[in-house]
């Protein structure tokens, strides 16, 4: 049951997050023009593993929603120079139909303009959100494709965009970019699917304005400080042995400053137990009774982990686009972790398996200590009022530097002090 519950939220955050933010929750204003995008890509899927099937030109069809959010009582349009924000459903063929298949994406993206004195027209494009594969890993009809295990996955695209035409209404662009695909480590193997992709797509407005006849809002600088506290319940697997999904609880509390009522900073605690770690200490499995015997006196501090971390967000009306970078100051059960999952077997002159566990070197030292975080955040109140309390849902990807450790659903609470305001 709460495993389809997942699925359905990593289905549908999309749809839930920017639709409602920006476009659709009022009725669209002039200030607010809208646009709609249909793009054609093409390009190549990367090998994600030794032996990948082999893979034909990669063609997608993407058809984007968005506004322009020329507001003027939009104070993060305004910090942020009125970027575009949407949402993209796509269609993906990956070339090769048999092992690998398509993909269906619902993105929820912002746009903004970089580099404008130097390259008018250009753009950066950036989205999070989830695809439904229709091709997974079989061990038996399907083993060299390791890049997709599950049906529901998270998906990225990081796109540059240049206008290289405009009409009245309709900008013709040109774009490069990649997109990613990656079940967050709920079912191994995982070797995730990136895609370098070229793109020709026109944008049709709607009621465009001109960003230089818009009347904006004088803006004044100002701060708050702020405390939040978030409860998490994740998922992940442990291994191709220990396959089936299994929770992971994380408690979080954090403080920091939110500048001009968009850019949120802060630092904070989180403690998590990983219900595959306990299971695989109470069960007194191999490496345990063999290396960690001493885990089984304590199996729920073994199975522990806490930290520290530092966290950014981007706060645009409801949605919170969040990266936290952290230390793990305490997780003594990785050692076993990385020992099962950087080892490998092979048969011997006798036709024996031999098992050879991962290397406790300094790659491990570094992936044992630094954590990381992304995801998105819904608040339940508009963060453009700045509300003294507000509380959230988050969907977040958790990360052993950078090799996805849980998924992860969370609702938390923030309270915001009194405003500083500059000049």
């Amino acid at each position: 049951m709460y495993s389809k519950a997942f699925k359905i939220f990593y289905f549908s955050i999309g749809i839930v997050t920017l639709l409602y933010q920006n476009c659709y929750s009022q009725t669209i204003q002039k200030e607010n023009a809208s646009f709609l995008t249909p793009e054609i890509l093409i390009g190549k899927t990367l090998e994600a593993n030794t032996d990948f099937p082999e893979t034909n030109l990669q063609k997608n069809l993407f058809l984007s929603l968005g506004c322009y959010n020329f507001k003027p009582d939009k104070e993060w349009a305004a910090r942020l120079n009125y970027p575009i924000t949407g949402i993209s459903f796509g269609y993906t063929d990956f070339g090769n139909t048999e092992n690998i298949g398509h993909a269906y994406s619902i993105l929820p993206f912002i746009e903004v303009s970089i580099l404008k004195r130097q390259i008018d027209g250009l753009n950066l494009h950036l989205a999070l959100g989830s695809s439904y594969m229709d091709t997974q890993y079989n061990i038996a009809t399907n083993g060299f494709n390791k890049a997709i295990t599950t049906k529901f996955n998270w998906s990225f695209r990081s796109f540059l965009y240049y206008d290289v035409a405009k009409t009245k209404t309709i900008d013709w662009r040109f774009g490069l970019g990649l997109l990613h695909h990656s079940n967050g480590h709920s079912k191994l193997p995982n070797q995730g699917l990136n895609s370098l992709l070229a793109s020709i797509s026109a944008k049709i407005n709607k009621q465009q304005n001109n960003l230089s006849d818009l009347k904006k809002t004088d803006f004044k600088s100002k701060s708050q400080t702020y405390l939040s506290f978030r409860f998490g319940l994740g998922q992940n697997v442990l291994s191709k042995e220990f396959n089936t999904k299994k929770e992971v609880y994380t408690v979080s509390a954090s403080a920091g400053k939110i500048l001009n009522n968009t850019f949120k900073f802060g630092g904070g605690f989180y403690y998590r137990f990983y219900e595959h770690y306990y299971d695989y200490i109470k069960n007194n499995e191999t490496l345990v009774e063999e290396q960690f015997p001493h885990y089984t006196e304590n199996p729920y501090g073994y199975a522990t982990a806490f930290g520290l971390f530092a966290t950014s967000e981007l706060l645009i009306d409801h949605i919170g686009i969040e990266l936290n970078l952290g230390l793990n100051i305490y997780k003594p059960f990785y050692k076993i972790d990385w020992m099962i999952n950087q080892g490998y077997d092979y048969q011997n002159a006798n036709n024996e398996t031999v098992e050879v566990l991962g290397e406790l070197n300094w790659y491990y030292e570094i992936k044992r200590t630094v954590s990381a975080r992304m995801g998105l955040k819904y608040y339940l109140w508009t963060t453009n009022k700045a509300p003294k309390h507000n509380l959230f849902f988050g969907a977040h990807i958790n990360a052993n530097l950078g090799q996805a450790d849980f998924s992860e659903l969370s609702l938390g609470y923030v309270y915001r002090f009194n405003k500083t305001i500059k000049g």
